[in-house]
């Protein structure tokens, strides 16, 4: 496994450190796996005596010697082969349980990891790509022990046994066999880094055809291919990633094929040796016949784990393709870090404080890999401050707005607050504690966000509820449907709490996903609340219903709210006026409207005509 970890080609990082790591996944089955390994040591001693008993029976019948013999010979052959087959059993079962094994240990591994990367993570990386390391290259790296190491532990101990009987019994036969062992070395090599090359190759196709599939599956992007009427474009596209992927496949079989075909033609012309050679000896009686027969035996049983070592080596190369993948994952530092040593919330109602923040989304080399981008290289640009010296504080109880023009900030600072991302300067604080040194459930369990898009899981009302509150009762959940005023829709549908919503929760209107995912916040209890966006794209009776809901989300909490509608927020206590990431105004909605600056100008954007305008003009007659 070391030598075809090291090819030649320059571009391929493997490492003694990657050959440690997926030891370190090994060690936990370590029990299991020396069990896997001695009867592994046992089958290819089985496997070497049984072609030495078929020599010593031949001697006994030329010789003429006694039939009990004979028969005893046979019927401990017989013993023998039934003890390989049990062997075969319980190796196989080993092998497969620690395989399977593996499969759950890198999954959950990738999976927790994955969860814990930032936002921006996600925003960059195709769903398709990041789906196909927990599935496609998590099996391929299973390979490696479900299959390659049962086969290269026992080829090992059978071509090192074979060696040894062989040379005992006519070291001038196995030398002569032994002459054309180069034939296997030297296309071992270069077949194991071209096979490697397409399963790479291969795995990227794949991977590219799950994002699509994902993408173009999706409620909203099944609509968007119909209502831009590309459902042929998309399909040619698909096929020809699909064609690429069978041309691999078509590629990589011949190529194994003529491979292990070029090996087995080999090891019958060296079994042609020992026959020719063997036989002489044996004639002219420097060899008995019964050593000529176990001779060759053996020969076949040190040319086929040869073959097999050497496939071996274009497995192994395929299988570090696939943990070099999942690694590759794992590798990726999250950049929101849980403190070692959290600081508990104080009890109670909870104040929000922004000091002197500044903030830049973090450079795509950062936060994501081409790979799942599938690009040739990561876009090297980002790191510039988009807020700058941001300051404000909500006391408890209170109602902070944030208003501005797309692109303000405004969405910014409302994902520093639940520490989607950390400041670059200055501090974000929950009840007096700076969020870097609050646990991730603190946070959780202290504020309660509501976005625009009002995102659900393809999962029954019940379970998108439960999401919030784990060990809520049924009265507790109609409890907060009720306020959340989605009580009745949801008691009239047929399945009640378990109708399914459909993925993203497209099965509801606009208004009933945004009061649903209300009915989660209330379920959470949060003592603060963020709203981005919570009524944009509603319509004037959706938005109406989804105020009242949000009238008891934030009723006696501290609230953070983001609105392009300012007729949402006239009652905020401070109203925070962005632009190009700066605190432009402040103040209450009249004191800002006494002040002519941005907001005053917002707010007649909003609400005031043009006298010159067609509508004021037919009013007047």
């Amino acid at each position: 496994m070391y030598h075809a970890a090291h090819g030649t080609d320059e571009k391929r990082p493997f490492s003694m450190a990657t050959l440690r790591r997926i030891a370190s996944f090994a060690r936990p089955h370590r029990r299991r796996l020396a069990a896997f390994l001695l009867v592994s040591v046992v089958g290819a001693v089985l496997a070497v005596a049984t072609p030495v008993l078929a020599g010593r029976v031949v001697d006994a019948i030329v010789s003429g010697g006694p039939t009990g013999v004979v028969v005893g010979l046979a019927l401990l052959i017989a013993v023998i082969a039934v003890a390989v087959a049990a062997i075969g059993i319980a190796q196989r079962w080993l092998s497969a349980s620690l395989g399977e094994g593996l499969i759950l240990d890198l999954r959950a591994a990738v999976f927790d990891h994955v969860q814990r990367q930032p936002v921006a993570f996600f925003t960059r990386t195709r769903t398709g790509a990041l789906v196909s390391r927990l599935n496609n290259d998590v099996i391929g790296a299973q390979r490696a022990f479900s299959d390659t190491l049962s086969g290269v532990v026992g080829n090992v101990v059978t071509l090192v046994l074979t060696l040894v009987v062989m040379l005992s019994l006519s070291w001038q036969v196995t030398l002569l066999a032994l002459v054309l062992l180069p034939v296997f070395v030297l296309p071992a090599r270069r077949m194991g880094r071209r096979l490697a090359f397409l399963e790479r190759e291969a795995a990227e196709h794949n991977a590219a055809m799950g994002t699509q599939m994902t993408e173009r599956f999706s409620a909203p992007g099944a609509t968007l291919i119909k209502l831009f009427g590309r459902p042929t474009e998309e399909t040619r596209e698909f096929v020809a990633r699909a064609a690429r992927v069978r041309d691999i496949g078509v590629r990589t079989a011949m190529v194994q094929w003529v491979f292990v075909t070029s090996l087995t033609l080999v090891s019958a012309l060296a079994l042609a040796l020992v026959y020719g050679l063997g036989g002489f000896l044996s004639i002219t009686g420097s060899m008995a016949a019964g050593d000529v027969v176990a001779l060759a035996f053996l020969l076949t049983g040190l040319y086929a784990p040869l073959t097999a070592l050497a496939s071996a080596r274009v497995e192994v190369m395929s299988a570090l393709v696939s943990f070099e993948r999942v690694f590759e994952v794992l590798d990726l530092p999250p950049l929101v870090a849980e403190p070692a040593n959290p600081v508990p919330l104080p009890d109670g109602p909870l104040s929000v404080e922004f000091q002197s923040v500044r903030f830049g989304y973090p450079a795509a080399d950062k936060v994501s890999l081409a790979s799942l981008e599938e690009v040739a290289r990561l876009d090297g640009r980002g790191g510039e401050e988009v807020l700058h010296d941001v300051s404000f504080r909500a006391e408890p109880g209170q109602m902070i707005a944030l208003v501005g023009s797309s692109g303000a900030g405004k969405s910014t600072i409302a994902q520093l607050l639940p520490r989607l991302y950390d400041v670059d300067a200055g501090s974000v604080r929950i009840g007096g504690v700076d969020v870097r040194g609050l646990s991730f459930d603190s946070i959780r369990g202290a504020l309660g966000l509501v976005t625009q898009d009002g995102h659900l899981f393809h999962e029954s009302i019940r379970s998108n509820l439960l999401l919030a509150g784990p060990d809520a009762t049924e009265a507790e959940l109609w409890d907060v449907l009720e306020r959340a005023r989605l009580a009745e829709l949801v008691a009239s549908l047929p399945d009640g709490l378990e109708t399914v919503v459909g993925e993203r929760g497209y099965r509801l209107s606009g208004g009933e996903r945004q009061r649903l995912t209300i009915a989660r916040l209330l379920l959470a209890k949060p003592r603060v609340v963020v709203l981005d966006e919570a009524t944009a794209h509603l319509d004037s009776t959706s938005e109406a219903a989804v105020q009242e809901a949000l009238g008891e989300a934030l009723a006696g909490r501290t609230a953070l709210v983001i609105a392009h509608r300012l007729s949402t927020i006239r009652a905020a206590d401070q109203i925070l006026v962005l632009e190009a990431g700066r605190v432009v105004e402040r103040g209450t909605h009249a004191e800002l409207l006494v002040l002519e600056g941005r907001y005053s100008e917002l707010y007649r954007t909003q609400f005031d005509e043009p006298a010159s305008s067609p509508t004021v003009a037919l009013a007047a007659g």
